[in-house]
């Protein structure tokens, strides 16, 4: 994996993606790698205007379609409108927000990182040939799995802290989905990857004295490009790695692909029952595994 980059992923002709909020940042890399290497991908998100600029900048292997993980009936709908393909790749996200509702009630940053991606998640395995790789990121150190008030209605909001937690989710999910895929004998797998610190417009859009410290990493160099960032998602899409496996930055921040830590509460148990339990109870999505 040493020195790991974009022009080492393997010939992805004939292989088709979908990625969420690949209208930039992050997910505008991972496609425009991915497509580079010869895949065809699927631009899911809610911005259509910047969709369509990335995917003109891309050309004819990229194509837009329309999605709201903070509405389900923009998921079902989503989910329903999609054609069999290879890898899913769960990236799209908001970080630090002011305390705010998605459609469907759910706090907004677990609505949209947690449970959007669930429900996508679960109503797209049918389709999904090989893999699901989820986003997390460092974030979910702090977080907390609160799977009785995912919604924060009996806490005090804090923005971070609901960050934290959905990005924790997000570990956890995908861990135990993988546990699920092996058990029933299917061949998909699900693994996890973080982008280290990345210099993206998601990093300084909290309102708080963070943006300034975020500013001050990026103008440092402490952190990497979008396009370093993605590395991690893009080994994990592309490379033959382990069911569950979690992949980010070598030297924690930035750096090539490498294998990641990520906190024991992911393969606590009784937290991953929980946290499906109330996901599907919230979403009204039941997996096929």
């Amino acid at each position: 994996m040493s020195g790991w980059s974009a022009d080492r992923i393997p010939d992805q002709s004939g292989r088709r993606y979908v990625i969420t909020g690949a209208n930039s940042g992050l997910g505008a890399a991972m496609a425009e790698a991915l497509t580079a290497a010869g895949a065809e991908v699927t631009i899911a998100c809610r911005n259509l205007d910047k969709a369509e600029r990335v995917a003109s900048s891309i050309g004819d292997r990229a194509r837009v379609a329309e999605l709201n993980l903070a509405d389900l009936s923009s998921v079902r709908e989503f989910a329903t409108g999609v054609d069999d393909f290879d890898v899913l790749i769960n990236n799209a996200g908001v970080m630090a927000l002011p305390f705010a509702r998605t459609v469907d009630g759910f706090e907004m940053q677990m609505g949209t990182n947690h449970l959007g991606h669930f429900a996508l998640t679960g109503l797209l395995l049918p389709k999904i040939g090989e893999r699901v790789v989820t986003m997390s990121s460092l974030a979910q150190n702090w977080g907390r799995i609160h799977a009785d008030d995912l919604n924060w209605e009996r806490r005090r909001y804090n923005r971070w802290s609901a960050y934290g937690d959905s990005k924790l989710a997000n570990m956890v999910f995908g861990r135990e989905l993988s546990r699920r895929l092996t058990e029933s004998g299917s061949p998909v797998r699900s693994v996890l990857a973080h982008p280290g610190y990345a210099a993206t417009g998601l990093m300084r859009q909290s309102e708080t004295p963070v943006d300034y410290l975020m500013r001050a990493g990026e103008m440092l160099h402490v952190g990497q490009s979008a396009a370093q960032g993605a590395l991690p998602a893009l080994y994990a899409a592309t490379e033959d790695v382990a069911n569950g496996s979690y992949w980010g930055p070598d030297f924690v921040v930035r750096g090539a692909p490498a294998s990641a830590r990520y906190r024991s509460a992911a393969d606590d148990q009784p937290t991953r029952d929980r946290l499906w339990v109330a996901s599907e109870k919230l979403t009204g999505v039941t997996f096929e595994v």
